[in-house]
């Protein structure tokens, strides 16, 4: 009986493991954003990694949906976004470079 009650808290903190990884990882970007937002603060970062990730994100946001599992939807919606803030901001300054 006290192996399946375990069982059964385990089983239900998962979600929950599962959510608190996915607000620290997708937090873990706003520095990155708040770097790149002054003009020609990009230079450093490399333009096909932030394609890559950004892409990257967006199939885990399909894979989610795909699975209807709404801390990878919410996790990975969060980090692509703040992503493609990056990437915009490293397009925007490859074409203030002229």
């Amino acid at each position: 009986m006290l192996d399946s009650a375990v069982a059964r808290m385990i089983q239900n903190l998962i979600p929950w493991i599962g959510a608190c990884a996915a607000l620290l990882t997708s937090l873990s970007y706003i520095p990155q954003v708040q770097k790149a937002w002054p003009r020609g603060s990009t230079k450093d970062l490399s333009l096909h990694m932030l394609v890559v990730l950004t892409t990257g994100l967006l199939l885990w946001i399909g894979y989610g949906l795909l699975k209807s599992d709404w801390v990878i939807v919410a996790a990975n919606s969060v980090g692509a976004t703040l992503s493609a803030c990056v990437l915009a901001f490293k397009i925007r300054d490859l074409r203030s470079q002229g």
